[in-house]
């Protein structure tokens, strides 16, 4: 057995002194002062003096190693010691060698698959706790918020596309309706209890009508409805617009 050491780093590589000081306050306040969370950089010890971590690259893997505590491209903040693994050398090699395939530069990304969402996976192989939350917290409230707000803006589109397809068919039907009854006032007489072509194909058009706005227009929901009211009102839309908005920061 064999201790894995988490160790972890302020994130202060943007080329700018002004921003990477700005990044240790938050840190400073976010974690130190009420324990929530901040930026940061992690990587995991385990056999040897080498610390493993993922950051972006272009081409092959974002899989690398440096000396334990010593990124030169991060501010060493501290170590926590995650338990012990089973895991022998070879095995860890081995599961190094796997997570290299499995991770590549490209598909980096600052939300969803960090450096820290990596170490999850390490520790989850290792068979150890993973990383304390508080250290990717805000990348994982992050991808929170972008997915409410992308399923969100999912159900509108999909409402505002029934009420047009609904429109259309109505459309339709109404303009039917106006030309068969300019045709039939010219016509004949008819005898009573029997039905011209005109009333004939009027009944058949309602009878396609009704299917069609069957299949197209599902029953209003409170959500439909809300809808219509914003295309009717841009006041409504605005402050529902607001609401909405409130709704995905409690989300942060």
């Amino acid at each position: 057995m064999t201790e894995v050491v988490l160790h972890i780093y302020d994130v202060t590589n943007s080329g700018s002194e002004k921003t990477n000081n700005t990044i240790v306050q938050i840190n400073r306040f976010f974690k130190d002062g009420i324990g929530l969370g901040g930026i940061f950089h992690s990587a995991i010890q385990v056999y040897g003096g080498d610390e493993w971590s993922y950051g972006y690259c272009e081409q092959g893997t974002g899989v690398f190693s440096c000396p334990s505590g010593k990124n030169p491209m991060y501010t060493y903040r501290e170590k926590i010691v995650l338990g012990k693994t089973d895991c022998t050398i070879f095995m860890v090699n081995q599961m190094l060698r796997e997570l290299s395939r499995e991770w590549p530069g490209y598909t980096y990304d600052l939300l969803s698959k960090n450096c820290n969402h990596f170490c999850d996976v390490l520790c989850d192989r290792l068979g150890v706790p993973k990383i304390p939350g508080w250290v990717n917290r805000f990348a994982n409230a992050g991808d929170t918020a972008l997915e409410v707000a992308g399923n969100t803006a999912m159900r509108m589109k999909q409402a505002k596309t029934e009420l047009v397809s609904a429109s259309k068919v109505a459309y339709r039907f109404l303009s039917n309706v106006t030309s068969n009854v300019t045709n039939g006032s010219n016509g004949s007489p008819q005898r009573s209890g029997t039905l011209n072509n005109s009333d004939s194909g009027n009944l058949r058009l309602q009878g396609s009508w009704l299917k069609g706005l069957l299949n197209t227009a599902k029953p209003s929901t409170s959500t439909e409805i809300g809808n219509k009211e914003e295309d009717a009102n841009p006041a409504i839309t605005s402050q529902k617009k607001q609401s909405r908005d409130s709704d995905v920061l409690l989300f942060q």
